[in-house]
């Protein structure tokens, strides 16, 4: 077996899922940007299993995602597969791995031809698909197994959360860091004030139906080609259409505007070929409807046009993700975005890459949208946005203290506390499985009033449980109580989080003996704490 060399997030990655394993989660999740080499980390994975003379199944839903697997783990451990898919079968391999594919094994026939324990690791390559009936008859069927979710995305378009089967994430790479830490190209966005109308298209599965995207898009081809003659014609450029016909149409209008535009699609016989010749740039725009969005890779694409518009953020970050590697003489993604004229709020845009945050996506958006016509950082769009909200969040406090003030409450309200403690987590606190989403509990919501909390104003679990996370490490630290924040940061004082819980009270006392009066010596904007120096945390 061959020795590979992970990069430090990939050992961080490999480190995190045993550690969730052998701590008790049977079903974890590991989210890693595309791009990133999350098929190299679960060949990691895989290849210490085996030492621990473990079998494990890889199971996905393409051939081309079987054989990608089964190449990389070859090509970095040295390991070979065995193959489970139509006609061939891995029973009688003394190979330990096993790459199958979910349309067969989920067979009757198939599946029952196996011992239920015979894997006793399953690695599900874009797990975003597994809540599906066909994923979970087989992940049903091997039960006592433990399970690996790969995928760059940990949400479905159907709204059934992943959190169903996935007790948690063992580790998640975001795409800002990937991007930091140079292993992304920078990406820019680019609004185009062309207005389409899809108001009237339907939805189907819980996205827009292909069909109907299609006819309502049509209309808009011309000037869609004359927006990329302006912003495209020295990029090497992917475009996703919604059909087969549009994606054809399209590739000929763009022809006719002096683009060396191709086509490919589920049917073309000489699909390798385009594919090839795109990459050695004898075509400069590939259409494709929908074909490309896994297991394809092309560095050297440096502009990615979504012209299927989708409510489904994994679908969508697997579009963009085409055009997301690092290539010599590329600076970044350039990331076109259109005016989608529709009620549908939930419209994926270039913002769903980079905010967990519903109101900060809905802000940069609204920023991007603004500012139309002009290419935007999106790390630098993300900022601007976040600190927009911030200002939000600040008003809206201020109008509920004001609203309160003379509401003489012994509770804090956790929007306060968490501004005051500066905790970005919780500001930016999405849940993401099933137990999170849930009502906080009873035991909860004691903790909550024990640490002064208001929990009327706590709305989830998850929430919930951040939230007393943070107070009981600032307990532990002997940090200032969420109460002597608010009773001191109310007369003015700053920086209140960062003292002790035995500073703060030293000041509170003498201001309780003044007669609930700030002393005159004291200048509430300046004063720092004597005797100890400010904790920091």
């Amino acid at each position: 077996m061959g020795a590979m060399a992970l990069r430090p997030y990939q050992e961080e990655a490999k480190a995190a899922v045993f550690e969730k394993w052998s701590e008790g989660t049977k079903h974890t999740l590991l989210v890693l940007p595309t791009g990133t080499g999350k098929t190299i980390v679960f060949a990691a994975i895989t290849e210490t299993c085996v030492r621990h003379g473990e079998r494990i199944l890889i199971l996905a839903h393409r051939g081309e995602l079987l054989d990608q697997a089964s190449d990389k783990i070859k090509k970095a451990t040295g390991l070979n597969c065995a193959v489970e898919k139509a006609e061939q079968t891995c029973r009688g391999s003394f190979y330990r791995i096993v790459v199958g594919s979910v349309q067969t094994l989920m067979r009757e026939r198939r599946l029952s031809g196996f011992p239920k324990d015979y894997f006793q690791t399953i690695v599900v390559d874009e797990a975003h698909h597994c809540i599906s009936d066909s994923y979970q008859k087989v992940l049903q069927y091997f039960s006592g197994a433990k399970v690996l979710g790969v995928t760059a995305t940990p949400d479905r378009g159907d709204m059934r959360d992943l959190g169903e089967y996935f007790e948690n994430i063992a580790y998640e790479y975001t795409l800002p860091r990937a991007i930091k830490e140079g292993y992304l190209s920078p990406i820019k966005a680019l609004t185009i004030p062309l207005k389409i109308d899809i108001s009237q298209v339907g939805m189907q599965s819980g996205d827009f139906k292909s069909g109907e995207l299609g006819t309502a898009l049509d209309p808009y081809l011309e000037q869609i080609a004359v927006e990329m003659e302006k912003h495209c014609r020295d990029r090497k450029t992917v475009v996703f259409l919604p059909l087969v016909k549009t994606s054809q149409k399209f590739r000929e209008i763009l022809c006719a505007h002096g683009f060396r535009a191709a086509e490919v699609n589920g049917n073309s016989e000489d699909r390798a070929e385009i594919l090839a010749a795109f990459d050695r740039g004898e075509h400069n725009v590939l259409c494709n409807s929908m074909l490309l969005t896994e297991g394809w890779d092309c560095p050297s694409v440096d502009c990615v046009i979504v012209l299927r518009p989708t409510k489904v953020r994994s679908l969508y970050c697997q579009m963009v993700g085409r055009g997301t590697r690092l290539s010599p003489g590329k600076d970044h993604l350039l990331l076109l975005d259109f005016l989608w004229m529709t009620d549908r709020h939930e419209l994926c845009h270039p913002a769903a890459l980079i905010c967990s945050n519903p109101e900060v996506a809905q802000q940069m958006t609204k920023n991007l949208e603004d500012s139309a016509g002009v290419a935007m950082d999106i790390e630098e769009a993300a900022r601007e946005a976040s600190e927009d909200v911030q200002s939000q969040r600040e008003e809206a406090l201020a109008k509920r203290l004001a609203e309160q003030k003379y509401k003489k409450s012994r509770l804090v309200d956790p929007l306060q506390c968490e501004m005051s403690i500066q905790a970005q987590d919780l500001s930016d606190y999405v849940p993401t499985f099933g137990w999170e989403m849930a009502p906080p509990s009873d035991q909860q919501l004691k903790a909550l009033v024990k640490n002064d909390i208001n929990p009327e104003m706590v709305d989830n679990a998850g929430k919930a449980s951040l939230l007393l996370d943070h107070l009981a490490k600032r307990g532990a630290l002997g940090l200032s109580s969420p109460r002597q924040i608010r009773q001191l940061e109310q007369r003015g004082f700053q920086d209140v989080a960062s003292w002790s819980r035995e500073q703060a009270k030293r000041l509170i006392d003498r201001i309780a003996a003044n007669g609930w009066r700030t002393p005159r010596d004291i200048n509430p904007r300046t004063y720092v704490p004597p005797a100890e120096k400010s904790v920091e945390w």
